[in-house]
């Protein structure tokens, strides 16, 4: 039974979605980096280092899970549907008959 949303649409978003994580993916790192420092600090009392050590996992958890989810978008899309919609607007697009 075919689809009447576009997978097209949605595939396209995820698409720009992964873009903007990308251009985000430096910040990320440098986040992470200025964590790392902050732990390197001498005489850093170890609970300050248990909060921090916790802050980089918090990071790395949450922006792992940011890509896990536009890749279950992705995964959740019906299997052939992007090709069938393709296929069907190849010659320009019509309204459905009712």
């Amino acid at each position: 039974m075919p689809i009447k949303w576009s997978a097209v649409k949605v595939s396209e978003a995820m698409d720009e979605v992964e873009l903007q994580l990308s251009c985000a993916q430096p910040f990320i790192d440098q986040a992470l980096a200025k964590v790392q420092e902050a732990r390197q600090i001498p005489n850093l009392a170890s609970y300050m280092d248990d909060r921090l050590s916790g802050l980089e996992l918090y990071i790395k958890e949450k922006w792992g899970g940011v890509k896990s989810h536009v890749q279950s978008v992705r995964n959740a899309l019906p299997e052939g549907a992007i090709e069938e919609e393709q296929e069907s607007t190849r010659h320009g697009s019509t309204q459905p008959l009712m």
